[in-house]
């Protein structure tokens, strides 16, 4: 099996393809305009490139790592956050200024169901660990739409914080952490009784969250502060057992999308303006090394085939 690192680097309109045995880069796809944010099928057979300026969405055959196929649609605008459901038969897309969810067959490849969402600025999608939720942050609304993927409709919106943007479920299915870039915190939210339960300060315009396969750790990445939160999830501290940031450390400039390893081992953070990838080691909570990219660096994924 081989380990590889796809990073689009933005303001280039490529694709780097990062061979994790050698942290060098393999191969450099050319995209459409601006490409943004992707998703792996589970089977790591496919990766879906959203390219949010030139309104498609590139399909990426991993074994031949070329764009196999290109989707537009008059309500591509901005086409940005994307998830696949836990069987991988269906690709779920937020386009931000159309405020709309594309749910893609992917084995057709075809569009199958288009949902307004009728919210401000629809940014991501976060699946949650049973496959059955995706939460859809809306920046210019303050809040979050839920989407019941067995019935694909929204069944509910409820308010956070400012701007949200970066969204996950923990592994174990009972909380949803929330980034609010316009308060610098992250909320964590019961998913059954949507309250929030806690409250934390982190750094300047936290811009993504991805939590560790364990669940015993959530990244952080601050866009402005150029600095990377890691929350223990379950910090125990005089008996009161709560998330907690134990750490803040350095990393590129704008720090954006991140990704763990298979194994949880190593993290991964796209640092759009120094145009590499900060490697994380997660027993130390130290970044060992950078590795060279392409220009603005932003969506990143693992793939292991």
């Amino acid at each position: 099996m081989q380990e590889y690192l796809i990073v689009l680097n933005k303001d280039e309109d490529t694709i780097s393809i990062v061979n994790l045995q050698t942290n060098e880069i393999e191969k450099t796809i050319e995209t459409d305009y601006n490409p943004h944010e992707v998703v792996v099928t589970p089977d790591g057979k496919k990766t879906y490139v959203t390219c949010s300026l030139g309104n498609k969405m590139n399909i990426i055959n991993n074994e031949t790592f070329e764009i196999e196929k290109t989707l537009e649609h008059p309500d591509f605008n901005f086409p940005h956050g994307l998830g696949v459901t836990t069987d991988g038969k269906k690709i779920y897309m937020a386009s931000t200024y159309s405020e709309k969810v594309f749910i893609i067959n992917s084995e057709t490849d075809e569009i199958e169901k288009v949902i307004p969402t009728y919210q401000k600025l629809s940014h991501m999608i976060s699946f949650s660990p049973d496959g059955k939720t995706v939460y859809v942050p809306n920046i210019g609304s303050d809040n979050m739409t839920v989407v019941n993927t067995e019935k694909e409709e929204i069944i509910n919106h409820f308010p956070v914080g400012k701007a949200p943007e970066g969204v996950a479920v923990h592994p174990n299915g009972e909380h949803l952490y929330v980034a609010n870039q316009g308060d610098n915190n992250l909320y964590v939210i019961n998913t059954q009784t949507l309250e929030v339960e806690h409250k934390r300060r982190v750094g300047s315009v936290p811009i993504r969250i991805v939590f560790s396969p364990d669940g015993k750790y959530a990244l952080i990445p601050n866009r402005e502060s150029g600095d990377l939160s890691i929350i223990a999830t379950a910090h125990e501290l005089k008996g009161n057992v709560r998330p907690w940031e134990v750490k803040r450390i350095r990393v590129g400039v704008w720090p954006g999308g991140t990704v763990f390893n298979a194994q949880g081992t190593l993290a991964f953070v796209a640092n759009n303006k120094t145009n590499d990838i900060s490697v994380i080691n997660m027993e130390t909570l130290k970044e060992e090394q950078r590795i060279e990219v392409g220009i603005h660096p932003d969506g990143i994924a693992y793939l292991k085939k």
